[in-house]
């Protein structure tokens, strides 16, 4: 095996699938990235059997040569040692020759490295995924529907599939929903492309965290294939697939209160930063909760209090009030989140009663709904 390639698109490629290759795997392959070179192109697989992530290279683009292929093949190489290595590189231009016994010889400049490959027959292969359960979903809408959605997973792994997205398909829309069982996100997205049928997955928060680093901010389209254990999103030169998680995700839409007593519109970023503020005092103690009131006369008033540190008050404008009066507790961790998620648009708040949870949309549409529990201050 033998080609050259241009360091920036090798760079490039390479950062892409580091990304599914972790040092803690118990396959001591999957350490390597796998490259697979052929006159079409070159094809670079890294995983960590969880998620596993492939971009492709082509030999030319726009009637650039990117790579000159002597001789294709394959060959599994330590990911670590050999991003350094390209990376530091003296020239754009790179030669990558394998010898017997799957000595790699790569050579920039004056430099001259030699590693030792392992045989990439021995590497995973790529599952087996057909393409009945097919949409298209534009790039930009998937990075904006995982960031609404999968801050809101648990980090315990006492209940594995809360610690990911339950994406559900059914009467045109998909509906994505992330719990830790103290809030909760909804994300829901009506898609042309829909197939026919109803369907729910539940997408590790890792995978999707990770998705959302490779993907452009671009409303270039990305297909989406579900089947029973493996996702596949697919974008121009990447495959990224990831593992399902098993179990039954909880029907949520029992959480969701049907009556409120008190909805509050007010500013989401004017309230964003009256909580951040208030939370500079909570923040000594563990649980880091503000205190929240709605009274007549559109005012509303965030505190918090803590008995070594001081005390914060601070009055906002709400546009409306109506309902009864409120006083009420919550993390301000949670709250800041969610009013990150709808993003410095105009909130509508829905309160049921200081001890039962609450529910924060967008004043402008109601594709995205936030839950958070309060917390008891007595």
């Amino acid at each position: 095996m033998k080609f050259e390639i241009m360091r920036e698109r090798l760079v490039e490629g390479l950062n892409d699938v580091m990304k599914a290759v972790s040092s803690k795997t118990t396959i001591p392959i999957l350490t390597g990235i796998k490259m697979d070179v052929s006159s079409e192109g070159m094809r670079l697989t890294g995983s960590d059997s969880d998620i596993t992530i492939q971009t492709f290279i082509p030999a030319e683009e726009d009637g650039e040569q990117i790579i000159r292929v002597a001789q294709g093949g394959s060959i599994v190489l330590q990911a670590k040692v050999f991003g350094e290595i390209i990376r530091k590189l003296p020239t754009n231009d790179v030669e990558i020759e394998i010898t017997g016994n799957f000595q790699t010889h790569i050579r920039s400049g004056k430099s001259e490295f030699h590693l030792i490959g392992l045989d990439a027959m021995d590497y995973p292969q790529l599952p087996e995924i057909q393409d009945d359960r097919l949409f298209t979903i534009p790039a930009d809408l998937l990075k904006t529907i995982n960031r609404e959605t999968v801050f809101a997973v648990s980090s315990s792994e006492t209940r594995p599939v809360l610690t990911g997205v339950h994406w559900e398909v059914k009467d045109g829309q998909l509906v994505c929903v992330a719990t830790d069982s103290h809030r909760l996100a909804r994300r829901k997205t009506t898609l042309e492309t829909l197939p026919e049928g109803e369907y729910s997955v539940v997408i590790p928060g890792k995978s999707l965290n990770e998705l959302n680093k490779i993907l452009d901010d671009t409303s270039e389209a990305v297909e989406i294939v579900m089947t029973n254990q493996q996702v596949l999103f697919k974008s121009k030169h990447i495959l990224f697939f990831s593992r399902l998680l098993e179990g039954n995700y909880p029907d949520t839409s029992r959480l969701i209160p049907a009556e409120y007593k008190t909805n509050v519109t007010v500013n989401g970023r004017s309230l964003l930063q009256a909580i951040d503020r208030a939370s500079l005092l909570a923040r000594e103690e563990r649980n880091n909760v503000v205190r929240f009131s709605a009274s007549e006369g559109n005012d509303v008033e965030v505190s918090s209090n803590s008995p070594e540190v001081g005390k914060v008050e601070e009055q906002l404008q709400a546009q409306s009030i109506e309902g009864e009066e409120l006083k009420i507790s919550f993390s301000a961790k949670f709250m800041m989140d969610a009013l990150k998620a709808i993003d410095g648009q105009d909130v509508v708040i829905q309160f049921s009663g200081a001890m039962r949870p609450f529910v924060l949309k967008s004043a402008l549409d109601d594709s995205i709904l936030q839950l958070i529990l309060p917390v008891r201050t007595y």
